[in-house]
């Protein structure tokens, strides 16, 4: 709860008409209570008072004609679409979701900042394990800052004839320095491994100088995410062109619990989710892993035709993963 000078401002500057200080008055009620730990409520008041485009707008035609093509096969170099997702649709870890507040408030504080001759954050860099979150943390950043999110296509971007690559890369960094969104590059460690490794052969340890040189040079509107499930392999001189880098590890047992609440709203169900530690169920379980368990389960329930989700459809998808991991390590 605000308090009551805070309060009495918001009502004065609202009655008055005066936006500025209502501005500034609600800014402080945001910053009050993101130290109470009441992000969502803070994040709902930022979006409120900085606006935030709405999910159902299309992205302009303009922009999608635009979107680079590589010049051997004529492939599309990135693919853009709208986010669909918000920070309601993700569990963090409370270091992860303090940065990600800290960058987002950034973005929406930009012109402060520049007056100050600072830029927020704009290079950010994800890395972990498969399945924890570093994909949709990308979608809810484009999502919460009303921007497209762009993945960039390495199937189309990595070329095999000499040059293209870095080629196909320069046509992305023009694009995106020109087009405000997030884009995500995705297995980034397929352009930025190590370029000491003897095992490499030429054109890859240029197209990693051409990506150091990209992102040293780049001064555009959007923010750049990589995203990696192998930054062993990176090149040492990539780690200091980012601004953040934000590590993803496998969720502990509250927050598999915090998931199974929010992937489990809506659906009814004869237990509650702390019955029978069903959390504990989960453990070692990336988010990725617990969201397919608990779609097959209610799957299941949906087939077999009966009305509550229950413990039992839970395990017998529990044993279809283990099958499922069991037939992959054979692989």
């Amino acid at each position: 709860m605000p308090s009551a000078k805070l309060l009495r401002q918001l009502i004065k500057s609202g009655s008055e008409g005066n936006f500025d200080a209502f501005k500034t008055a609600t800014e402080q009620v945001i910053q009050e209570e993101r130290a109470k730990q009441h992000h969502l409520l803070a994040n709902d008041l930022e979006r409120l008072l900085y606006g935030r485009a709405s999910n159902s707008n299309t992205i302009p035609r303009s922009v999608l004609d635009k979107v680079p093509e590589d010049k051997e096969r004529g492939l599309a170099l990135l693919h853009v679409k709208e986010p669909a997702k918000n920070l309601e649709d993700i569990v963090l870890s409370d270091e992860n979701r303090s940065l990600l507040d800290e960058i987002l408030q950034e973005h929406h504080r930009r012109e402060l900042l520049t007056s100050y001759g600072l830029y927020p954050a704009d290079k950010i860099l994800f890395c972990g394990p498969p399945g924890c979150g570093k994909t949709l943390s990308a979608e809810i950043v484009a999502s919460e800052l009303g921007l497209p999110l762009a993945i960039v296509r390495l199937d189309s971007v990595v070329s095999s004839y000499l040059g293209e690559t870095a080629a196909n890369l320069r046509k992305v960094f023009d694009f995106i320095s020109r087009t405000p969104m997030v884009v995500l590059f995705d297995e980034f460690d397929a352009l930025a491994k190590e370029r000491a490794d003897m095992a490499e052969h030429g054109e890859l340890k240029r197209v990693v100088n051409a990506v150091l040189q990209m992102l040293d040079s780049y001064d555009g509107r959007s923010l750049l995410i990589a995203a990696t499930n192998h930054e062993g392999i990176m090149d040492s001189a990539i780690w200091r062109r980012f601004d953040e880098v934000l590590v993803f590890n496998p969720p502990n047992l509250e927050q598999i619990r915090r998931l199974l609440e929010i992937k489990l709203r809506g659906v009814r169900r004869d237990f509650d989710i702390d019955q029978r530690n069903l959390a504990g169920m989960f453990k070692g379980f990336s988010y990725a892993d617990i969201e397919r368990v608990l779609r097959r389960a209610i799957k299941d329930m949906i087939v077999s035709g009966k009305e509550f989700l229950a413990i039992r459809h839970i395990e017998a998808a529990l044993r279809r993963e283990d099958a499922r991991t069991s037939r992959l390590k054979r692989i």
